[in-house]
């Protein structure tokens, strides 16, 4: 799985040695960080994080159940740890196309004791304790190759810089750098680029559920201090998504005057015309909800793949050599609307057991890993709620919350059976003439927007002279299928306008790829109708770019 010579036939890369690498600078590396180097001060720990800064790719506004923190870091609080804004009151509304219902809200969903932050600055102040413990952390890096011998796992590689788009370095090439390890977490989030490749590779889901995901779109506004009210928690289920359709929305209040607010929809949808951007912007005109919104302004933009599938998603977690934490590997508790706690208590076992395996002498790997894991509450806690997400789609929105309900207030979690999952996302997607179209409003430029001004508020920058970082394993499929029987529906999942048509009204339509817009939510690498796609990491600093505060 390594690349031995550079792009230029030139010399070979410059190594350095580590005892553990970890790839991807969100709270579960992190977490494994710091607590590998509490446990065994002495080990030498390098992270690599893609984005310009730690932080960067992850925008404002999650909620965060403390309770990983509480393990990892106790005194959090007298460190000035951003979290500030306590979750004070929770709604859960169901909305038909005028009106708004209030359902109980799910213990799951129950957010006494919870925090409302930007994650992006917990992650920039995880990196600051981090860092103060010894951990080497390299931000701007994009960990390109996994490097392989014998089998093993023994590290990765980052991306040469300076790469023409016709393959071939510029006067600014750069040569990658290999980090070697006897161990390499791999924490890049949903759908990673090396740890999708690492899961075939070792047939990590052998016997497991494929995942199944959803599409999270974000907004952050800053709105009138007469209209904000800390610590507001609300979601929604219904319109505007039809009966057959997952998903829903969450919206936070929070920080000075901020409220963020995203839209979720399950990719397993059918209809090829559904657009969830535009599914997110007419949510904000419901009478319910615009209100959130009157003399506010919007000040960023965002989106990203989340995992879905739950316990029985998760792969297999270790390889020779490594292993796979976090989103990485899918620990998000759904019905809870919550995965930072999760993934940070994998990364802090992943830890303890590398932290074993190197003190006994490196064995083939951290096997105890995954046993230390299934013994933790994660794996409690996840499997209370196995039956939830799948429910959905097996019974439709009405049914699915019916089953919730039993399965939370009468089988408490322990019903005697387990849901799967029975298709992959991308084979859920009818012929476009069979299914029915959705007409979309204009936006209005005051609550409703357009994809490429949303993208303008996120920051967004690629290298434009660098290979494409999207990659058509076979280009005449773009037409042959998705045009030809799907009517091109990557238009209209990617919130970005990655993906455009030119030509169709001369009858010779071509598939446009704008890379540049790319806000690396991996949508497309898991939804495009033959898994055509496959999105690649570009330039490292190369993406969407968050600032501190937000």
């Amino acid at each position: 799985m390594a690349e031995d010579e550079a792009a230029d036939g030139g010399a070979p890369r410059e190594a350095m040695e580590f005892d553990v690498v970890i790839v991807g600078g969100g709270p579960s590396g992190l977490a494994a960080a710091i607590r590998l180097k509490q446990i065994s001060p002495d080990t030498s720990v390098c992270l690599v994080e893609k984005g310009g800064e730690v932080g960067a790719h992850i925008l404002s506004g999650a909620v965060v159940e403390p309770r990983a923190l509480d393990e990892l870091i106790p005194d959090w609080r007298e460190k000035d740890a951003p979290l500030t804004t306590q979750g004070r009151e929770d709604r859960f509304l169901l909305l038909t196309a005028t009106r708004a219902f209030k359902l109980p809200t799910p213990p799951q969903m129950n957010n006494h004791g919870n925090y409302i932050v930007s994650l992006g600055n917990v992650c920039r102040w995880l990196a600051e304790q981090a860092e103060a413990l010894g951990v080497e952390i390299y931000p701007g890096f994009a960990a390109a190759e996994v490097l392989e011998e014998d089998g093993r796992v023994v590290g990765v590689a980052t991306g040469d810089m300076g790469i023409g788009k016709d393959g071939k370095p510029t006067d600014n090439f750069q040569r990658g750098i290999e980090l070697r390890a006897a161990y390499t977490l791999f924490a890049e989030g949903c759908r990673g680029s090396l740890s999708k490749r690492l899961i075939e590779r070792y047939d990590l889901r052998a016997g497991r559920d494929m995942q199944t995901y959803a599409l999270g779109i974000k907004e952050l506004w800053e709105i009138p201090a007469a209209n904000h009210k800390p610590g507001l928690i609300e979601h929604t289920v219904g319109w505007p998504l039809d009966r057959g359709t997952y998903g829903g929305s969450f919206l936070y209040h929070f920080g000075e005057n901020l409220v963020s607010y995203g839209f979720v929809v399950g990719l397993d949808y059918s209809n090829p015309w559904l657009s969830p951007f535009e599914e997110m912007q007419r949510f904000k005109t419901h009478p319910a909800v615009r209100g959130h919104f009157e003399g506010g302004r919007r000040i960023s933009y965002g989106a990203r793949a989340l995992n879905e599938g739950g316990l029985q998603s998760i792969p297999r977690l270790t390889f020779p050599g490594g292993a796979l934490i976090g989103d990485a590997a899918g620990f998000v508790n759904v019905p809870k609307i919550k995965g930072t706690h999760t993934s940070m208590k994998s990364g802090m076992v992943a830890a303890e057991a590398i932290a074993e395996a190197l003190a006994g002498g490196r064995p083939a790997e951290p096997s105890t890993y995954a046993d230390k894991l299934r013994a933790s509450w994660v794996w409690d806690e996840l499997s209370g709620v196995r039956n939830i997400r799948p429910s959905f789609a097996k019974f439709g929105m009405w049914g699915g919350l019916a089953y919730s309900a039993l399965d939370t207030y009468l089988f408490r979690g322990k019903a005697p059976w387990t849901f799967h999952h029975p298709h992959k996302d991308n084979e859920t997607l009818v012929e476009a003439d069979k299914a029915p179209k959705i007409a979309y409003p204009r936006p209005d430029g005051v609550l409703t927007f357009d994809r490429l001004s949303s993208v303008f508020i996120s920051n967004t920058n690629h290298e434009e002279n660098q290979p494409g970082h999207l990659h058509l394993l076979d280009p005449s499929k773009a037409i042959s299928v998705n045009w030809d029987h799907y009517r091109s529906p990557e238009t209209r999942y990617c919130p970005a306008g990655v993906y455009e048509i030119v030509g169709a009204e001369e009858g010779h339509p071509q598939l446009q790829i704008n890379a540049q817009n790319c806000v690396h939510c991996k949508t497309c690498d898991i939804k495009d109708p033959t898994q055509n796609i496959d999105w690649v990491t570009p330039e490292g600093s190369g993406g969407p770019n968050y600032p501190g505060g937000m």
